[in-house]
């Protein structure tokens, strides 16, 4: 089960009004939980590989991305980096165009005012700059993928 399908199956649950959904496959269990009062979404998600610790993740619907890791990251110390946010709700994309490089990668050096990535809100196509100058770190969000106002997009590293 990859990133979008889970991503439509919370957002399907929020939209139907069931208060808990579980999922089980032969790797995969996903529950998730809606209180009706603000209706918030609780999802956890816990992938097992073979001979390897189960891994739980509890995250609202705000933050789809990080419910879902794929495979064990790095683990990346924070606290020394800068967090680009995005300023608006949309769909995040990393190039100009679908023939287009990327705007940035990981490792690339980036200056005060450099575009970082686009986001679309209501059919307009949104540049968003650096506010900082550094090297991206980590890029929290996959290509064509929907983001919300203050989602982290970017760790910089301002050294």
């Amino acid at each position: 089960m990859d990133l979008k399908e889970i991503q439509n199956l919370i957002k399907f649950v929020s939209n139907t009004g069931v208060a808990e959904v579980k999922l089980e496959m032969d790797d995969i269990k996903i529950t998730i939980r809606t209180t009706l009062e603000g209706s918030t979404t609780e999802t956890t998600y816990v992938q097992q590989a073979p001979q390897a610790p189960v891994q739980q993740v509890i995250a609202p619907v705000a933050a789809p991305v990080a419910a879902a890791p794929v495979a064990p990251a790095p683990v990346v110390e924070e606290s020394k980096y800068i967090t680009v946010k995005s300023p608006i709700i949309g769909t995040f994309y990393r190039k100009p165009s679908p023939d287009k490089p990327m705007f940035v990668e990981v490792g690339t050096t980036i200056a005060l005012g450099d575009v970082l990535c686009v986001i679309e809100a209501m059919k307009l196509f949104n540049e968003i700059e650096s506010e900082v100058t550094g090297k991206i770190v980590k890029i929290l969000v996959d290509d064509m993928s929907p983001v919300e106002f203050d989602q982290p997009l970017f760790l910089v590293d301002p050294s």
